[in-house]
């Protein structure tokens, strides 16, 4: 039997105490959570993009918008320039 602490033991037990989630969905919710902060801008850039290209959203319309986005991320991400988020997508 491991002994191993979860490096988020004190968070999991804390949601355990104030949400309806047991310890190991608890566990599975703050791993998504860092998962999702821990994205580069390239991933978030490319996974915004086919979200809203999926909604039937243009490119016209889908750059402006994650360029809005941007800065409200975890880690500030820089100024991108709409052509520097077209060059992240199409290369």
């Amino acid at each position: 039997m491991s002994t191993a602490r979860h490096p988020y033991e004190e968070l999991i037990a804390h949601l355990t105490r104030t949400s309806p989630l047991g310890p190991g969905e608890a566990a599975r919710v703050v791993a998504e959570v860092l998962a999702y902060f821990s994205e580069t801008v390239e991933e978030f850039v490319r996974r915004r993009h086919a979200e809203l290209k999926a909604r039937g959203l243009t490119n016209d319309e889908i750059f402006p918008r994650i360029a809005a986005e941007l800065p409200g991320r975890r880690v500030a991400a820089p100024e991108l320039s709409l052509r520097q988020l077209r060059r992240i997508v199409y290369g």
